[in-house]
C-alpha cells in the first residue's frame, strides 16, 4: 500500500488532479458513467416513490415510516440472498459483460416500478404499492450485481496508485448523482408520467454506457458456481472474515451503512412532521447529505494523499455522531409550522434554525464519507485480483444483514410509538461502536 505522493507543499492537490485525470481514461470513465447514471436513477425513483407514498398516499405518520423501512428491507435483500452468487459470477466471468446484461435488466425495471405510480395516480392503491416495492426489490437485485463490480474492477483497471482515487471518485460520483436524483425527485414526483419517461430514458443511457467498459475477464480459474444462497453466503464470508483487516473493514462498513439506512428512513417523516415542510424540503435534505458524502470522500484523499490507512475513520465516525446529536439538538428547538400548513423551500429556508439544522446534516454527510471510502480500499488491495469480487460480495452479505436487521428494529420500534428524533440517538451510539471497529482495523494495519 503504497503512497502515491511525497511530501512537499502541492502533494495534496497533485493527487486530486491525478485522481481527476482518471475521468479522462476510457478504462475508467465509461464505469464511472454507468455507475453514475445508474445510482442517479435508482435514487430519481425510489425517492419520486417515497414522497409519492408519504405525500399523496399516506395521512399517518407510524404507516410513513413503516412504508419507507419495508421499502429499504426489500431493496437490502437480495445483498443479503443473491451477493453470494453475484460475487462468484464476477471472478468467473467477464465483469463487463455482467454489467450489460444487469443494465439491460434494469430498463424492465423501471417500466414495473413507473407502473405502479402511473396506476396511484388514478386512485388504485394496493396493486400499486405492489409494482413499486417490487421494483424497489428488482433495484435491490440489480445493485447486487453491479456492486461487487464496480469496486473490484478498479484493481484490474487501474494501477495500484490510482485505487484510491478511483475509488473516492466513485463514492463521489456516487452520492453527487444521488443528489441529482433527489433533487430532480422533489419537482417531478407528482408528475408519474414524468417520472416513467425520466426514469426508461436514463436506464436507456446507461446501457449504451454501459457497452463502452472495456473487457475485465476472469485472472483465476473458473469458478464451479454454488447456486444455494445460503450454503454459498456462509462459505463466502468464513473464506473472507478469517482475514483480521478484512472482518475489522467489513464490521466498520456494516455500521456505517446500517447507520445509513436508519437515516435515509428517518429523514421523509422527520422533514414532514417535525421540520413540518413539504417535499421539496426532503429532498433538499437527502440532497445536503448527499453532497456531504461525495465532499468527504474528496477530502479524505486528499488527506491520506493516495496511501490506503484508516488512521482519519475513528476520528471522522466521532465527529460524524456529534454531528448527528447537533442535527438532533437544532431539530429539537424547530418551530413547527402553523396546523394544517406545511413550509416550502423558501418558507424552510427563512426559519431561524435553518442554516443549522442544513449545517449540521452537511456535517453528518462530510464526516460519514471520510469514515468509509478508505474501507472500501482495503476491500479491493487486501486480496489478490481474482478474489477482490467476491471480497466485496462479502461485504455487502454482511453490509445487507446489518441493514435488514437495522430496517425491521426501525420498522418495530417505530410502531411502539419511537419518534424520528429519538432515533437519531442510536444513530450517534453506532457512531461510537463504529470508531472502536476503526481504530483496530488502524492498529492491525499499522
Amino acid at each position: 500500500m503504497a503512497a502515491t505522493s511525497a511530501n512537499y507543499p502541492g502533494a495534496r492537490s497533485r493527487v486530486m488532479i491525478n485522481a481527476l485525470g482518471l475521468l479522462k481514461r476510457r478504462r475508467f470513465l465509461p464505469l464511472f458513467t454507468t455507475q453514475f447514471l445508474g445510482a442517479f436513477n435508482d435514487n430519481l425513483f425510489k425517492t419520486s416513490m417515497v414522497l409519492f407514498a408519504t405525500y399523496e398516499i399516506f395521512a399517518d405518520e407510524t404507516q410513513e415510516s413503516f412504508f419507507n423501512a419495508l421499502s429499504a428491507a426489500l431493496f437490502i435483500l437480495p445483498f443479503f440472498l443473491l451477493s453470494a452468487l453475484a460475487g462468484q459470477l464476477a471472478d468467473t466471468m467477464d465483469k463487463a459483460r455482467i454489467i450489460r446484461i444487469v443494465k439491460t435488466v434494469e430498463i424492465a425495471i423501471m417500466a414495473v416500478g413507473t407502473a405502479g405510480l402511473m396506476l396511484a395516480r388514478t386512485g388504485a392503491v394496493t396493486l400499486p404499492l405492489v409494482l413499486m416495492l417490487a421494483a424497489v426489490t428488482g433495484l435491490g437485485v440489480h445493485s447486487t450485481f453491479f456492486g461487487p463490480i464496480k469496486y473490484a474492477i478498479l484493481p484490474q483497471h487501474l494501477d495500484e496508485d490510482d485505487v484510491l482515487g478511483g475509488t473516492g471518485l466513485v463514492e463521489a460520483g456516487t452520492y453527487l448523482s444521488i443528489l441529482l436524483g433527489t433533487i430532480v425527485a422533489g419537482f417531478v414526483y407528482r408528475s408519474t408520467a414524468l417520472v416513467a419517461v425520466l426514469t426508461i430514458a436514463v436506464a436507456l443511457l446507461g446501457w449504451l454506457t454501459a457497452r463502452a467498459v472495456p473487457p475485465a475477464p476472469r485472472l483465476g480459474p473458473k469458478l464451479a458456481l454454488d447456486l444455494n444462497p445460503l450454503r454459498a453466503s456462509w462459505r463466502l464470508i468464513s473464506g473472507t472474515m478469517h482475514i483480521p483487516r478484512l472482518f475489522l473493514a467489513i464490521c466498520a462498513i456494516s455500521f456505517f451503512w446500517t447507520i445509513g439506512s436508519v437515516l435515509i428512513i428517518v429523514f421523509p417523516p422527520l422533514v414532514k412532521n417535525v421540520l413540518t415542510a413539504d417535499a421539496s424540503v426532503a429532498s433538499l435534505v437527502l440532497a445536503v447529505f448527499s453532497i456531504g458524502v461525495a465532499i468527504g470522500s474528496v477530502v479524505i484523499n486528499l488527506l491520506l494523499r493516495g496511501q490506503i490507512s484508516a488512521r482519519y475513520s475513528p476520528a471522522s465516525v466521532i465527529a460524524m455522531g456529534g454531528a448527528v446529536l447537533a442535527f438532533r439538538w437544532v431539530v429539537g428547538r424547530w418551530a413547527p409550522a402553523p396546523p394544517g400548513h406545511l413550509f416550502d423551500m423558501v418558507g424552510f429556508l427563512h426559519q431561524p434554525h435553518a442554516a443549522l439544522v442544513l449545517l449540521a446534516l452537511l456535517g453528518v454527510a462530510v464526516f460519514g464519507g471520510m469514515f468509509v471510502v478508505p474501507l472500501y480500499a482495503f476491500l479491493t488491495t487486501t486480496v489478490t485480483k481474482d478474489h477482490t469480487a467476491r471480497t466485496v460480495a462479502a461485504n455487502n452479505v454482511v453490509n445487507a444483514g446489518a441493514m435488514t436487521i437495522g430496517s425491521v428494529v426501525v420498522a418495530a420500534i417505530t410502531a411502539m410509538g419511537v419518534t424520528p428524533s429519538q432515533l437519531l440517538l442510536v444513530v450517534a451510539g453506532m457512531c461510537v461502536i463504529s470508531a472502536w471497529i476503526a481504530q483496530r482495523l488502524h492498529r492491525a494495519c499499522d
